[in-house]
C-alpha cells in the first residue's frame, strides 16, 4: 500500500487476542463506496494494518458529491475531515484548509477527498458496482457454520470479490415523486430532475425562461426554489404534501441554526410576494409528458384530482437506503427508518437534529450478519440527521472491532453543537466572506451567494 503508515505490531496484537474465523483468514475489508466515510473507513483500516479494497460504483471518487459540486456545506473543513485521514494525508506532506472555511462539494473532492484516495493507492477501484452481497456458499437461511464463511461480493462487471466484513457505505438514493412511496404513473428518471440541479452554472439553460414544479418540503427543495428565483423570467410553483409550508420555513430568527433560519426567511418572503406559487396538499400520483412539457397529477386521499403544467420537475423528496444487494444477508432493520433498531431511536427525526444524536458506533451498526455493517448516510436509512462527523467516527468504531479492538471501538465520542455545526458566530464570520449560505438536508449543505449580494452585503439567497 504504497505511501502509507500503518502500525503493524499493534494490529499483530489485536488480531492475536482476537482471531480472524477460519475460512476468512488473509482476506480484505471490502469498502463499498468511496465517498467521505468511505474513505474514512478505509483510512481507519490502513491505520490498523487491515488489508482492505474500496469498490467505487462511479468513475470518480465521491462521484455522488460531485453531483452537488456547486452546493456549499454548512460545516466548516473542521468537522468535515476524518482524524484518520488527516494524519495519513499530513504525513504525506498534504496541508489542510481553513478550518472554518465552508467547502462546496467541489472542494471538498479537490481538497481532500481525491488526495485521500490517491494516497490509498490501487486499492481504490473506479467504476465497479455491487450488485450484490452473500456468505460464500450459504444463502439467508443456512445457519450452521455461516460465521466463518467469507463474505462474496458480486459486481456488475461480472468480478467477484470474497471479503472478511464488509463496510457499506454505498449512500442512500432519491426518494420517488410519488406521494404514496410508489413511483408516481409514469414516473422516469427522463422526465424528472435530482434535487440539485445547478441552477445557477451548469443547468442554467434548462430553467432560465421556463417554468419548472419543485416538489418537496425538505432544504433540497428550499435551495433549489431560492436558486430559481434568481432567474429573472423564469416561473417557480412549489408543491408539498403539508397543509402548509411551516416545517420548511422553520423558526426564522429563533432558528438554532442561523443560516437555516434565513433560508426559510427568505422563502416566506417569496411565497408571500407571488415570486413562488405554493400548491399544498399535493400528492403527486401521475406523470405524463408530451413534445412540450410535462403534466403532474395531484390525487388526495378523498380521490380529488388537480394538475400541474409545467417545462420542468425537479424532484426534493428526501433519500432512502437501497438494502436489494445486501438481501441474502440476515439484516435486522428497523420497519420505520430501514437503519438498525438500535440505531433507529437515537437517529429519529421526530426527536432528534443532527446535532443531537448520541455518539454511536460499531453496537448500534451491527446487525445479526457478523461482519456487515451500514456506514454513513446508509445507516441512517430515511432519517435526514447525518452529518460526515457522525459518519466519521462510525467509520473508526467499526474499523477498530474488525481489528478485534474492542475497548477503542465502544468508546465512542461526538463533540457536536446541540444545533449541528452550525453557530451564530460561525454563520456571521461565513457570510462577510461570502454571503450567508442557504441550507439543505437538515442543515448540511448550503448554496452559496451570487457575488452581486455578497458584495451588497445582501440577505440569504439561494
Amino acid at each position: 500500500m504504497s505511501g502509507l503508515t500503518t502500525n503493524s505490531t499493534a494490529t499483530a496484537s489485536l488480531n492475536t487476542a482476537v482471531p480472524t474465523p477460519p475460512g476468512r483468514n488473509d482476506l480484505p475489508v471490502v469498502v463499498i463506496g468511496a465517498g467521505p466515510v468511505g474513505l474514512a473507513a478505509a483510512a481507519h483500516l490502513a491505520e490498523r494494518g487491515l488489508d482492505f479494497l474500496v469498490l467505487e460504483a462511479g468513475e470518480q471518487v465521491a462521484a455522488s458529491v460531485a453531483q452537488w459540486g456547486h452546493v456549499r456545506i454548512f460545516s466548516p473543513w473542521r468537522f468535515n475531515i476524518d482524524d484518520a485521514a488527516r494524519r495519513l494525508l499530513e504525513a504525506d506532506g498534504w496541508t489542510a484548509p481553513d478550518a472554518d472555511w465552508l467547502p462546496t462539494g467541489e472542494e471538498l473532492i479537490s481538497d481532500y477527498l481525491a488526495p485521500l484516495a490517491k494516497l490509498l493507492g490501487a486499492r481504490v477501484r473506479l467504476g465497479v458496482r455491487v450488485t450484490a452481497i452473500s456468505c460464500l456458499g450459504f444463502d439467508r437461511v443456512r445457519t450452521d457454520g455461516r460465521e466463518h464463511a467469507p463474505f462474496l461480493i458480486r459486481t456488475a462487471n461480472g468480478e467477484e470479490f470474497q471479503a472478511r466484513a464488509i463496510v457499506d457505505a454505498s449512500g442512500a438514493y432519491a426518494n420517488v415523486l410519488g406521494a404514496s412511496g410508489l413511483p408516481a404513473h409514469g414516473e422516469t428518471a427522463d422526465l424528472i430532475d435530482h434535487a440539485l440541479p445547478d441552477v445557477l452554472g451548469a443547468d442554467r439553460e434548462l430553467y432560465e425562461g421556463r417554468h419548472t414544479l419543485v416538489v418537496g418540503a425538505g432544504h433540497s427543495a428550499a435551495t433549489t426554489l431560492l436558486a430559481l428565483t434568481q432567474l429573472e423570467d423564469a416561473r417557480i410553483t412549489w408543491a408539498i404534501r403539508a397543509g402548509d409550508a411551516g416545517r420548511t420555513y422553520g423558526g426564522g430568527d429563533a432558528d438554532a441554526l442561523p443560516a437555516r433560519g434565513a433560508l426559510g426567511s427568505r422563502l416566506r418572503q417569496h411565497v408571500a410576494s407571488g415570486r413562488i406559487t405554493l400548491l399544498t396538499g399535493f400528492y403527486a400520483h401521475s406523470v405524463r409528458a408530451d413534445d412540450a412539457a410535462v403534466t403532474v397529477v395531484s390525487r388526495d386521499r378523498t380521490g380529488a384530482e388537480r394538475s400541474v403544467t409545467a417545462d420542468r420537475v425537479v424532484a426534493a423528496t428526501g433519500f432512502r437506503p437501497d438494502h436489494s444487494i445486501a438481501s441474502e444477508l440476515r439484516l435486522d432493520l428497523d420497519p420505520i427508518l430501514g437503519s438498525t433498531r438500535a440505531l433507529a431511536p437515537l437517529i429519529d427525526p421526530n426527536r432528534h437534529s443532527c446535532g443531537t444524536v448520541p455518539a454511536h458506533g460499531v453496537d448500534e451498526l451491527a446487525h445479526p450478519e457478523n461482519g456487515y455493517y451500514a456506514v454513513g448516510v446508509k445507516s441512517y436509512g430515511r432519517a435526514p440527521t447525518f452529518l460526515m462527523a457522525t459518519g466519521y467516527e462510525q467509520a473508526r468504531s467499526v474499523a477498530a472491532a474488525i481489528a478485534g479492538d474492542w475497548e477503542a471501538a465502544r468508546e465512542v465520542q461526538l463533540d457536536l453543537p446541540e444545533t449541528g455545526v452550525c453557530s451564530s458566530s460561525l454563520a456571521e464570520a461565513q457570510e462577510r466572506r461570502v454571503g450567508l449560505a442557504t441550507g439543505i438536508s437538515g442543515g448540511l449543505l448550503a448554496t452559496p451567494l451570487p457575488l452581486a449580494e455578497v458584495s451588497s452585503g445582501g440577505g440569504c439567497c439561494g
